[in-house]
């Protein structure tokens, strides 16, 4: 037997996280490891403790085959199951395969599995009918005692946001309450940060762009902050002056570097690149790029016969070529998950390596380090900012503004995201009860059967299950009546009626048109003094800084703080308007006062 690979410290703590996890829990795992960190020699170590058969799926015959290669390094033998390397071998103990080939052929895969790796396991979907989720279902008819591990730089989706649930950390992840996960738990996490200042990775080189960027902030996006491929090229054929400004440029600083990856918006967008670039060193590959060509241009590029790589979303993972010292990003995203995904292809070690350029054209004014949010920007000027939860203490990250002096004055955050009794460190996944999300709202819906608070976006109360009146339906009715008025809250102002300090405090509210609404709240009655405490010293600074207001005249010291409502509406009375209704955080279809 070969002497087998001597595990960085690390890739132990990994090994050794996902044993205690699974000696205590048969519920899924996943562990979080930058690209280039090693994913493969932590799946070959835990394939050579196992005594009972495994099944190692991933979504690239490159990646079979790199596992696999790492595997037998060992001295040991394993099986190779994937139509794209002419294999299909399931009989061994420890089976490498592509999910596609053992999807096409569930009958071979009978036996009793009794762990599923899976390589890059943030392609894996929620879909019960997805090629993953159904070889998953069919070993656990084998084995309802199946363990299932993912393994990934990135866990997360644009369209389902974090791949998994609770963080062995002590928090969860996710905004919406119940929102189904492939898997439950996060059992390792090491950032990219980490990686870079101990020498595992190449110092990234983040330079602005120093000649020409796209602007496409101007471009309608999806909610998950994306942009149509129609909008891009539309944008993009106006501004062919800017793609050779840049090419030209990447020519100019790539002089001294090896090899060059140029990820390109769409593929129209990457042909005319190519176009501009030395066509005996350049080469294209997109989705609709032959295989067998693809493997061809890969190989030419990684034994440097080629110094140009541009493509089209296809690279991102999977992906290994060392010598990668230049990344150009000409395309725009959001996501913190997929920029690091690009990145991450030029920060692998290499001889003589000393960095790795990263320019961004795209104006995508993503920090690298910075951690993804999980709910797409509100706007352009959002930042990811820390918000401690008045309930637990906990440090959420949301998106959010900050003043020059980096003070948090606004965030977008719902439900805090802390576990209550979750343990510190690595324990915390081994707990034999789940520990709770904490149940502290930032934002809410008030239920107006028994007053419980809930997302603003359910349509059922998560205490009494009885249905919430939908924002939409509130309106739409209230417009529908003669006798009622809906103003769209442009801001609020604030006067005493009495004297008295603890008296009576009127309201004003200020439609975006000129209209206005009032009600008055008297302190001296503690139940008028708890429904003004519920609607507007609950929601104080975005709910940061909740209070508990007492007297009039502590509410009109802060007046400027007060949180205004979205929309108001009013019935008539015989001489004067009643407010019946104050819609906070609304979401909808409606417009809110001064959006365009």
């Amino acid at each position: 037997m070969n002497a087998p690979f001597k595990l960085r410290p690390y890739q132990q703590e990994a090994v050794d996280a996902t044993l205690r996890h699974f000696r205590r829990s048969d519920e899924s795992a996943v562990i979080v490891l930058p690209t280039g960190a090693g994913k493969s020699l932590v799946i070959a170590e835990l394939a050579r403790l196992a005594r009972r058969k495994i099944l190692v799926l991933t979504h690239v015959k490159e990646l079979v085959e790199q596992n696999h290669a790492k595997y037998e390094s060992y001295g040991l033998t394993g099986g190779i199951f994937a139509a794209g390397l002419k294999r299909k071998e399931s009989r061994h103990q420890v089976t490498f395969a592509s999910v596609q080939s053992v999807a096409a052929n569930l009958d071979q895969f009978r036996d009793a599995y009794s762990l599923v790796i899976i390589d890059e396991c943030h392609r894996v979907s929620g879909d019960d009918t997805s090629q993953y989720q159904r070889i998953v279902e069919l070993l656990r008819q084998q084995n309802d005692a199946l363990k299932v591990l993912g393994l990934t730089a990135t866990p997360y989706r644009l369209a389902m946001g974090w791949i998994y649930r609770y963080h062995y950390r002590g928090f969860v992840r996710g905004s919406l309450d119940g929102q189904d996960k492939p898997f439950q738990h996060c059992i390792y996490e090491l950032p990219l940060r980490y990686m870079i200042n101990r020498g595992y990775l190449t110092k990234p080189e983040l330079v602005n762009a120093a000649v020409a960027q796209y602007d496409f902030s101007a471009l309608p996006q999806d909610r998950f902050g994306e942009y149509a491929e129609k909008d891009v090229n539309q944008l993009l054929s106006k501004h062919q002056r800017v793609t050779r400004a840049i090419i030209e440029q990447v020519m100019e600083l790539a002089g001294d570097r090896q090899g060059v990856m140029i990820f390109a918006a769409t593929v129209d967008h990457a042909r005319e690149i190519t176009g501009y670039l030395p066509e005996s060193e350049t080469a294209l590959v997109t989705g609709a790029t032959d295989l067998t060509e693809r493997a061809s241009l890969i190989q030419r590029f990684k034994q440097r016969e080629l110094k140009y790589l541009v493509n089209v979303s296809v690279l991102t993972t999977g992906f290994d070529a060392p010598h990668v010292d230049f990344i150009a990003i000409l395309r725009p995203t959001q996501s913190v998950s997929l920029y690091q995904q690009i990145v991450g292809r030029g920060l692998r070690l290499d001889e003589g390596k000393q960095d790795c350029l990263v320019i961004d054209y795209a104006g995508n004014h993503v920090n690298l380090h910075h951690p993804e949010v999980g709910e797409p920007k509100r706007n352009p000027d959002s930042e990811p900012v820390q918000v401690f939860c008045p309930g637990c203490g906990f440090a959420n990250i949301f998106w959010g503004k900050t003043d020059g002096d980096g003070h948090v004055i606004e965030h977008y955050g719902r439900r805090c995201q802390g576990l209550l009794g979750a343990a510190d460190g690595d324990d915390a996944a081994a707990l034999d009860t789940r520990p709770q999300q904490c149940d502290y709202r930032f934002r809410f819906k008030e239920c107006p059967h028994c007053a419980g608070e809930n997302d603003i976006a359910a349509r059922r109360c998560g205490q009494c299950q009885k249905a919430i009146i939908d924002p939409d339906d509130q309106l739409r009715d209230a417009l529908k009546l003669k006798d009622a008025m809906v103003i769209r809250c442009a801001g609020i102002t604030l006067s005493a009626q009495n004297g008295k300090s603890e008296g009576k405090l009127k309201i004003t509210y200020h439609g975006e048109d000129g209209e206005e609404l009032s009600e008055s709240f008297d302190f001296s009655k503690p139940p008028q003094r708890h429904v003004f405490n519920k609607l507007f010293g609950r929601r104080l600074a975005d709910s940061r800084a909740p209070k508990v207001f007492r007297r009039a005249d502590e509410v009109l010291d802060i007046e400027a703080l007060l949180p205004s409502p979205d929309f108001v509406i009013a019935r008539q009375q015989k001489h004067y308007w009643q407010v019946q209704e104050r819609i906070f955080d609304y979401q909808g279809n409606y417009r809110k006062a001064n959006e365009v």
